[in-house]
């Protein structure tokens, strides 16, 4: 029997987040992945260093690598040192896997990294999301919308 799936996942230390992801993008379905990393880069991580912020997530062969994310090299390294921007494996499930290549390749989505983050744990997690672009209009109203929420709060609060 399959464990249940909790909707929300357990971030003890979000170590970097893509803020941006939610204007560019309509975000369909999340899921948590693990990453495939070094020594150095875990301890470059727990130090609160790294960045996704234009990376992105794509399927070759099977698997699912995380391209273009910033983890810079760690200070107290030695020659041994990992490589800043180098491809990651992210570690999913082969139905999850499939699932988004069938999205890629016919709907036209993209998979975009939201955060990096330690769970409970202290495994280094990935939340991935399937996203579609939002065009230029599609940003207008969201932050049309955005802003009619803040003033529409605005108003309640002094209303009272």
């Amino acid at each position: 029997m399959a464990r249940p799936h909790h909707p929300a996942f357990d971030k003890t230390k979000v170590v970097a987040e893509n803020r941006r992801a939610r204007y560019d993008y309509y975000i369909d379905d999340t899921v948590e992945a693990g990453i495939c990393l070094t020594g150095t880069e875990v301890k470059s991580l727990r130090f609160g260093e790294g960045s996704i912020a234009e990376s992105y997530a794509e399927v070759k062969n099977g698997e699912v690598w995380l391209i273009n994310s910033n983890v810079p090299e760690f200070s107290h390294g030695n020659r041994n040192n990992h490589v800043p921007k180098r491809p990651r494996k992210l570690l999913l499930k082969e139905r999850e896997i499939a699932r988004f290549t069938g999205a890629v390749e016919r709907k036209g989505m993209t998979l975009v990294p939201l955060s990096v983050y330690f769970n409970s744990r202290g495994r280094a997690k990935v939340e991935l999301a399937l996203a579609k672009g939002k065009n230029v209009a599609d940003k207008r109203a969201t932050s049309k919308e955005r802003d009619w929420k803040r003033d529409q709060a605005r108003i309640m609060r002094d209303h009272k």
